[in-house]
């Protein structure tokens, strides 16, 4: 047998070319997505559309050839089991009615009604609607959680949507697995043992999944396992788990691996962080591949067929209809408001695991001889489509309007307390910002509570901190702790959730802040010389906070003319709303509108004098303007 060495070498260049491409435009679009304030995954679908179909650069469907579906199912497998590491039972803890509600009678409803769609709208066939119907309940973590990070929704409504979406993940792939077992009897290409079948592989994927987790986290928690294999183990560990299992019978590994990920995360284990940050990052590289990789390997034919009135019609009934009803039912007699119910009733985009299992039930379908099962394809990619564009672009649009989402302008946690950080907490609210102060001790709270202030007893850096506390509505983080070390180390802590350019710490007072390397602190406050202790000697000393708007009677270099050395700027409050704080090597530049807020010493009358006639003047000239 002769090896045609060229041809071997020029396949793995193309893929090589292929999947380095993907990688390539699965980031860039997360990252325009990130920087315009774009949905995610709507912009990978239209990258693979266009390097796909359109252009046709690369086809993925035929590089990888075999490699193509494994390849995809594990990367789902990993996705979804980061997913599950979330599902911590205390985050549902007062809401557990109404989420065991929906993914339990809501996506009874859902199939039906979906099924009754796809027969009547769609014009398939009892057999294939009811296998379709089951597999279009999924919502799942690859579009969901994205979305949700997007729209900084309220802690109670992002809640339900992350647990349906993980949870009834693998429950939307089990139920078209049940329907086309139910086809197949009905048929007699089954017999009756074939469900008992289909229920002991089940189980057994449960029982799979919750026992490797366990046993991985007992082995955690015993120091079995070294803190740098932790990371790798649980993903190879991931993997056989959901190959072990799909062996069994086919689609139970996705229910393997939530089952691991829900026991793993509930076991309180101490490096779960630090696995799930790890997990985190890997799979937002899987989630980008992947969209790119499904939506370039769809042939021109599909998209046309996407445009069959029947597709669209079913489309729309799925939006408006079917996910509403299935919603408002199941929640019946809950505590949940009608804004609640409207939100998640609107919100269920589909993702990959619709795309990939309709794929597999399409060509079984086929093989079973239903003919009509080959629109599948053209029908899934148009309700992923079309639910990720319209559920991207108005999960934040309809969350405000419906008083769900926490703002535009996310809120400030200031970490410490003291005389310094109370003035500085009093002058954000009165800028009409959601403060938030954090210390370990309820007594040092107490004069921050006395001012009016928000504040949170507890541990920062601690677990139960992080279950107790919705960091969502907080954008910013600001460390003012007495000791440099603990505030960079709770920076360092807080990277993955805030990002390095929102999280802020005091000058350093203990040693030489060149001993603090960058990248093991966060952006520098006010300057290298006002360290807390400073601070709040200043506040000690009557120090006040103080306002000046800057207008074109009062401009900024008038303002830097007054300007006293004593003065320390904290930061600029624009005209729209956006703060802008002061630090070591970045001094923001005001523009006429916005505020100087500064903290200046109570000797400077004359600069209160001042103040106070620009502030007057700059009232008069908006009114006037108003007029």
């Amino acid at each position: 047998m002769k090896i045609d060495l060229k041809k071997g070498r020029k396949l793995i260049d193309t893929l090589l070319f292929d999947l380095m491409l993907i990688i390539f435009l699965g980031v860039v679009s997360q990252w325009l997505a990130w920087r315009f304030r774009f949905p995610a995954i709507v912009l990978m679908s239209i990258a693979g559309l266009i390097v796909g179909p359109f252009l046709g650069v690369i086809d993925p469907g035929e590089s990888f050839g075999e490699l193509f579906s494994p390849f995809i199912s594990l990367a789902v497998a990993i996705i979804l089991f980061e997913g599950s590491l979330n599902l911590n039972f205390k985050e549902i803890r007062g809401f557990n009615k109404p989420v065991l509600r929906i993914v339990t009678i809501g996506a009874f409803i859902a199939w039906i009604t979906g099924s009754l769609a796809a027969h009547y709208i769609a014009g398939l066939s009892w057999a294939v609607a009811f296998v379709i119907g089951g597999l279009f309940i999924v919502t799942g973590p690859t579009v969901i959680l994205p979305l949700l990070r997007q729209a900084k929704l309220k802690a109670r409504p992002a809640a339900i949507l992350k647990w349906e979406g993980i949870v009834v993940d693998p429950f939307g792939a089990l139920l078209a697995l049940f329907a086309f077992q139910f086809v197949l009897f009905a048929i007699g290409d089954e017999t009756a043992g074939a469900f008992g079948l289909f229920f002991l592989a089940s189980l057994f994927a449960v029982a799979l999944g919750a026992g490797v987790g366990w046993l991985l986290g007992w082995l955690f928690e015993n120091g079995q396992v070294p803190e740098f294999l932790k990371a790798p183990i649980v993903f190879g560990v991931v993997l056989l788990t959901f190959v072990l299992s799909d062996i069994v019978m086919h689609e139970t590994g996705l229910l393997a691996v939530t089952a691991m990920g829900m026991v793993m995360a509930n076991m309180h284990i101490a490096s779960i962080n630090d696995m799930r940050h790890f997990k985190e990052n890997i799979s937002v590289l899987l989630i980008s591949s992947i969209f790119v990789m499904l939506t370039a390997s769809l042939s021109l034919d599909v998209l046309i067929e996407i445009f069959n009135w029947r597709i669209i019609a079913f489309v729309l009934a799925t939006l408006f209809v079917v996910r509403p009803l299935s919603i408002w039912l199941a929640t019946i007699r809950t505590d949940l408001t009608w804004q609640e119910k409207t939100l998640i009733g609107w919100i269920a985009p589909r993702g990959i695991v619709a795309l990939t299992v309709s794929g597999y039930f399409a060509g079984v379908l086929l093989e079973a001889g239903f003919e009509d099962a080959e629109l599948l394809t053209a029908l899934t990619f148009a309700l992923v489509f079309s639910t990720v564009v319209a559920h991207g672009f108005t999960i934040g649009w309809v969350g405000r309007k419906l008083g769900l989402s926490t703002g535009d302008q996310p809120g400030i946690i200031i970490v410490g307390v003291g005389r310094f950080v109370i003035k500085l907490g009093e002058a954000l609210s009165e800028n009409n910002k959601n403060v938030l102060i954090m210390d370990p001790s309820w007594g040092r709270l107490q004069p921050a509570r006395l001012a009016g202030l928000k504040t949170f007893t507890g541990e920062v850096l601690s677990e139960h901190t992080e279950y107790e506390m919705d960091f969502t509505p907080y954008e910013t983080m600001l460390l003012a702790g007495e000791i440099d070390s603990y505030n960079a180390l709770v920076v360092n802590n807080y990277v993955p959730e805030f990002g390095r350019e929102n999280l802020y710490q005091t000058a350093i007072h203990q040693g030489d802040p060149a001993d603090f390397h960058a990248s093991l602190r966060g952006r520098m406050l006010f300057g290298n010389e006002w360290n807390i202790h400073e601070l709040d000697k200043k506040a000690e000393e009557g120090y006040k906070i103080r306002k000046t708007q800057l207008t074109e009677q009062y401009t900024y270099e008038e303002y830097k003319n007054n300007w006293r050395a004593d003065t320390i700027l904290l930061y600029i409050q624009r005209e729209q709303g956006k703060i802008d704080f002061f630090t070591t090597g970045s001094i923001p530049e005001p523009k006429l509108g916005d505020t100087i807020v500064s903290f200046t010493s109570p000797s400077n009358q004359s600069d209160r004098i001042q103040e106070r006639l620009q502030n007057k003047r700059a009232k008069f000239t908006t009114s006037q303007s108003k007029e």
